[in-house]
């Protein structure tokens, strides 16, 4: 399969490039350093450019197949639009190449997933979150009105550490205690989604 990874050079970016690599595909990552990817340049087809450009994104996703997303902000508390901006870019590229695919890692707490949240989680959310989270939403409710076939992946705190390979994953589950899960299951499960029809038009809370 061809497939455009966002935020390839992330830690949890990283786990989908070399997934994607071993299960035979052909990756293509958009990375604003590109020389992050050097030790994949014989692998991966690297683009410099920003997931906020509309040509960048439009660029990178010519001849693609799907376009699977494993952004994210780092630690900082202001997402300073990236979501919001790298969403309208994405769909925008991929109505002008005609990429039907989209896999979109998103968080749990965000939008109605927060219902389903630990009384602990909804005071992170509500808080220290806030504006990470509202930024977050805008990005999926326009996914979801997209048109495309997208998936919205909803994992929990994230983890580093080798996949386990079991978790739990459903379009809605109830939390109990901490919830964790590990980026290497998120790219993992992201991956299958993006080459089965199974996860199409749906939302994927996903935790251990």
């Amino acid at each position: 399969m061809r497939l455009l990874i966002l935020g390839a050079t992330g830690p949890t970016g990283r786990h989908l490039v070399d997934i994607a690599l071993r299960a035979g595909d052909s990756v293509t990552a958009l990375a604003r350093n590109p020389a992050a990817l050097d030790h994949l340049a014989d692998r991966v087809a690297v683009v410099a450019g920003n997931a906020t450009s509309l040509q960048d994104v439009s660029s990178a996703a010519l001849g693609q197949e799907a376009i699977v997303s494993a952004l994210g902000q780092g630690k900082s508390l202001n997402p300073h639009g990236l979501f919001d901006h790298a969403s309208a870019a994405v769909l925008g590229a991929a109505r002008q190449q005609g990429v039907q695919r989209l896999v979109w890692m998103s968080s749990f707490g965000v939008g109605d997933t927060f219902e389903s949240a630990t009384a602990v989680q909804k005071a992170m959310y509500r808080t220290m979150l806030r504006r990470v989270y509202a930024n977050k939403k805008i990005a999926d409710d326009r996914i979801r009105d997209s048109g495309l076939e997208w998936t919205l992946v909803y994992p929990t705190a994230l983890t580093n550490g080798p996949a386990k390979g079991t978790y739990r994953v459903d379009d809605r589950l109830e939390m109990r205690g901490a919830p964790r899960i590990g980026r290497a299951d998120v790219a993992g499960f992201m991956h299958r989604a993006a080459h089965g029809s199974e996860w199409i038009r749906r939302d994927a809370v996903i935790t251990y």
